[in-house]
């Protein structure tokens, strides 16, 4: 916003990333759960916090060539801030109004754990959608969604987040086949242009 960019910015923002999605939820969930396993929780907890900062390490070290400017529009794994909310959705469930289906905290917290550590440093393609275009005549209609969505989320807010959190994890593999198509196409036309480099 202020032009103000920098590479000391780029690591002290990892950092809060780290502290905000990496540790706070880790000890949100701790004290809630997992500190009725002992050792085993923090270990649990641990593995977490150590996948969160791996994802962001790399993340820093990432840069795309200048001819696939396209994959900006993803990420390699989950982003942290999404592993930080996805990672709470049991301690989310348990105020929310949807508890139609009981579940056993004791294997489905740990579980969660585990997988979203896994999501974190995996390289599944997810949408980042930071350059995203969205037409003139879509934006009124974007407005009213994010309004719509944001009042949701004031007036019902542990369900509304987690139906976002589940609708999160449903565009996993839309996500991840839109990229590998869009790749497919890239590198499609990449080896047509060798070829007609070839032949000249």
């Amino acid at each position: 916003l202020i032009k103000g960019t920098s590479e000391f910015g780029k690591e002290l923002d990892s950092l809060t990333d780290f502290v905000s999605f990496g540790i706070a939820p880790v000890f949100i969930l701790y004290f809630w759960e997992l500190n009725n396993y002992g050792k085993l929780g923090w270990a649990i907890a641990l593995i977490y916090s150590v996948c969160c900062v791996l994802r962001l390490a790399r993340f820093n070290l990432t840069k795309n060539e200048n001819d696939q400017d396209w994959k900006n529009n993803f990420f390699e794994g989950v982003p942290s801030p999404a592993g930080g909310v996805l990672v709470l959705m049991p301690l989310v469930f348990s105020f929310s109004e949807l508890q139609f289906i009981k579940i056993n905290y004791n294997l489905v917290v740990p579980s969660i754990f585990i997988i979203i550590s896994i999501l974190l440093i995996s390289k599944i393609p997810t949408y980042s959608l930071k350059k995203i275009v969205v037409p003139r005549s879509m934006t009124i209609f974007l407005l009213f969604t994010v309004v719509l969505y944001f009042g949701l989320l004031l007036i019902y807010n542990f369900n509304t987040i987690l139906i976002s959190g589940l609708a999160y994890l449903l565009f996993i593999p839309v996500s991840t086949t839109h990229y590998y198509k869009i790749n497919k196409k890239f590198m499609t036309q990449f080896d047509d242009n060798d070829d007609h480099e070839d032949i000249l």
